[in-house]
């Protein structure tokens, strides 16, 4: 076997890569040490910035498999036959802190998709819970300051998660999710992921349909307590990453049954609540469950970095069958999430392996950029329509069309017979059991608690004692036991 040649970035072979070059025996470095020089500049753009939200992930190769005929609902090609199998690629992940946080932790846990669909790429991008805090994106980057660290502390501060969340009614929902048993997953495998948004199908009659994801894991909900969260923190702050990986190599390969709610659309705008508003479920009594096919991660990515940090997904890409519904979240992420990978990895970040298409072929007028890798021949065209037979339009729209009246504006959300931002959060409450509940009150408590301004902590108190007269002395009872220690 021929013995491996170490080279520069331009091919030349490298003749000394233990010793710098310098004016002699002991003397200063040479400038004109190409080798040096050119590794040094690349070591200090190793790095690229890392995503404002969801940094620090972990993620797998797999594949998604259809058990039941959905052709009624979607004309999508990939979810088109029984048996039907796609290749995907999952990458997991916390909100809030930084690349370098810890895996245990409690805070919603991001569940991004990736289907290599035979008709381009299609993303669903969601989260390991099935509500949100917010449900105008004109409220997120004021949402995620508060969650983040602070600019003078420089770490989380409970003082400003809960003034926003105190100014901020709708977010007692997933407050009550996030702060339950189930807000430290005991690893990626065993938690749910859900679409979160509700999204449009349509199927080959043009019929269109709502829907909501639901993926269902086969390893069984497993959560961690804060006292095990801690304890495992403090022995692998890589847990989640860990277990996944292992997992994997061992060929213990997780698995999720994805779900459905379908919601025919001519039911959506007299549905009790607002079935757009990305802080609320829809109860499985008015749209069951309906089993679609089966996710399996089967394969650990080669490298993180290129494969993981530079997965970019986005609830733009979809494909025929498949579209957006006036859900105001997620219109504002089909702009936010596809906008911050050109600012982090590039114009052209599609062209990178884990994010192009594998089967369908990528054929338009996008030229040039930085790392611009399909500028085409001198004989295509960069401008569209042309006489030289360039790739045209189909004419057939991705999914039915949305109808739309009233004046523009900045318009709060269009309220239904039942739509308030607190019976749901009560419902979720009274679901619980009286151990349950006595840890999701001890949770908020403990957070709560170290609030420095009474305001704020009885503007959150307001805001359990709606959703639940009980919810709310408990939670004020223990808020008010932890002040006077």
């Amino acid at each position: 076997m021929a013995k491996r040649v170490l080279t520069t970035e331009s091919g030349a072979p490298v003749a000394d890569n233990q010793n710098s070059a310098t004016a002699g025996v002991g003397g200063p470095i040479l400038l004109q040490d190409q080798h040096l020089l050119e590794k040094l500049a690349r070591f200090n753009r190793e790095r690229i910035p890392e995503r404002v939200v969801h940094a620090r992930g972990s993620g797998a190769y797999g594949y998604f498999e259809v058990t039941d005929d959905v052709t009624g609902f979607t004309s999508a090609d990939f979810l088109s036959s029984v048996g039907k199998r796609t290749e995907t690629f999952l990458r997991f992940s916390t909100v809030a802190d930084s690349l370098g946080g810890a895996d245990a932790v409690r805070d919603p846990r991001g569940f991004a998709l990736k289907f290599y669909t035979d008709e381009g790429n299609y993303d669903l991008v969601g989260n390991n819970t099935p509500v949100f805090f917010i449900k105008d994106p004109i409220k997120f980057p004021d949402f995620i300051h508060s969650q983040k660290r602070d600019p003078f502390t420089g770490k989380q501060e409970p003082d400003n998660v809960w003034d926003f969340w105190a100014h901020a009614p709708e977010a007692t929902h997933q407050v009550t999710w996030l702060m339950g048993d189930r807000g430290i997953p005991a690893s990626y495998r065993h938690m749910n992921g859900y679409g979160s948004h509700t999204y449009q199908w349509t199927n080959a009659e043009g019929e269109a349909f709502f829907v909501k994801y639901h993926f269902k894991t086969n390893q069984g909900v497993r959560s961690l307590s804060a006292d095990q969260a801690a304890e495992l923190v403090g022995k692998d702050a890589n847990s989640h990453q860990t277990d996944l990986l292992q997992a994997i190599e061992r060929g213990v390969n997780p698995s999720w049954t994805l779900h459905v709610q379908v919601m025919p659309a001519a039911e959506a705008a007299d549905y009790r609540f607002n079935p757009f508003d990305l802080t609320k479920v829809w109860p499985h009594s008015d749209y069951p469950l309906q089993r679609v096919g089966r996710l399996v991660l089967d394969r650990n990515p080669d490298n993180v970095f290129a494969e993981v940090e530079q997965a970019a997904f986005s609830p733009n890409n979809f494909v025929p069958g498949i579209g957006p519904s006036p859900d105001k979240m997620l219109q504002g992420r089909l702009f936010a999430y596809a906008d911050a990978h050109r600012y982090r990895l590039g114009v052209n970040h599609t062209h990178l392996p884990v994010n192009a298409p594998r089967t369908a072929v990528v054929d338009n007028y996008g030229r040039d950029g930085l790392h611009a890798t399909r500028n085409g021949s001198r004989h295509d065209k960069n401008y569209e329509p042309n006489s030289y037979a360039g790739p045209a339009q189909t004419d057939a729209a991705l999914a039915a069309p949305l109808a739309i009246h009233g004046w523009t504006g900045t318009h709060e959300a269009p309220a239904h017979t039942k739509d308030d931002d607190f019976f749901q959060a009560g419902e979720l409450f009274r679901l619980m059991s009286e151990d349950e509940k006595g840890r999701l009150v001890a949770n908020i408590a403990g957070s709560l608690s170290q609030v420095t301004r009474d305001d704020v902590i009885e503007k959150n108190l307001a805001h359990f004692h709606a959703a639940d007269a009980d919810y709310g002395k408990r939670v004020e009872e223990a808020v008010r036991a932890l002040r006077e220690d």
